[in-house]
């Protein structure tokens, strides 16, 4: 009885061991959290799809704020990385922050693919949102005003825009909508409507147009041809280090692993 007994105990114990063992091995994967820009939603989602699939326990987590929020969230300690469709300026690089560069984005200047004007020149797309130029029929098309639609203040893509345009604090938007998504939705309801939204995230709803003659693909951004693009910028603390985990993150998505993936979304690895 009494040797039932230590057997008993002693399996009791083992099973213990390797329960605490398993939760052990679940708790040490560790956790990325990151925050900001909605332009980076699919590349960021892929690499974090990825990640998680190669490093069994971890977690990943993105909130798509905007890139200025994003920015602000790092700063605060509320996520390991920012994302930001922009630069830092040079405030918040004083603040302790530090950008790395993940990968370039063509900004696409779309309209209603009920639109038949397919090619703008810069100086015209600078006019149009400056309100100097206020109807479709002096660009060729038809008779309709123009009904220009853009990001809201703090939005990487309206400052990656607005600063390749020369229009900064010049343009007269109908309406500034909080996500990428939403500029499109609203482009492509509306047949008077011209828009910007990554190129990474343009759908059949909407209809791209050249600029000077050079359609936004991944080879135009790549070689540069095509004017209007920005970075795509990963945000982090100067005097933070990062947790394992994330740290483990950022490596991989700057590494030559991360090629594919983020050629995958529709954006040119900084790295080419």
């Amino acid at each position: 009885m009494k040797k039932m007994i230590c057997y008993a105990s002693a399996l009791i114990m083992c099973l213990s061991v390797f329960a605490g063992c398993g939760n052990s091995e679940s708790s040490s994967g560790g956790t990325v959290s990151t925050d900001g820009s909605t332009s980076m939603e699919k590349v960021i989602g892929a690499l974090g799809e990825d990640f998680q699939a190669k490093n069994a326990g971890t977690s990943f987590t993105y909130n798509p704020t905007g890139s200025g929020s994003g920015i602000t969230a790092v700063s605060e300690g509320r996520c390991d990385i920012g994302l930001s469709s922009r630069k830092l300026k040079d405030d918040e690089k004083a603040k302790g922050l530090t950008e790395t560069v993940l990968a370039y984005d063509g900004i696409a200047v779309i309209v209603n693919p009920a639109n038949n004007v397919d090619d703008l020149s810069l100086e015209e797309i600078s006019k149009i949102y400056k309100g100097e130029i206020t109807n479709w029929s002096e660009l060729g098309g038809s008779d309709l005003d123009i009904v220009l639609i853009g990001r809201e203040a703090g939005s990487g893509t309206r400052d990656g825009f607005e600063t390749v345009t020369g229009t900064e604090d010049l343009c007269k938007y109908r309406q500034e909508l909080t996500s990428t998504g939403d500029v499109i939705t609203t482009v492509g309801s509306n047949e008077n409507a011209i828009g910007y939204a990554s190129l990474a995230s343009v759908k059949d709803t909407v209809k791209a147009v050249s600029v000077d003659g050079v359609f936004p693909t991944e080879e135009t951004v790549k070689d540069g041809s095509y004017a209007v693009q920005r970075p795509f910028v990963l945000v982090t603390k100067s005097d933070k280090q990062l947790s394992d985990t994330a740290q483990k993150f950022f490596d991989y998505v700057l590494s030559d692993d991360a090629k594919s993936i983020i050629y995958s979304a529709g954006v040119v690895p900084a790295k080419d």
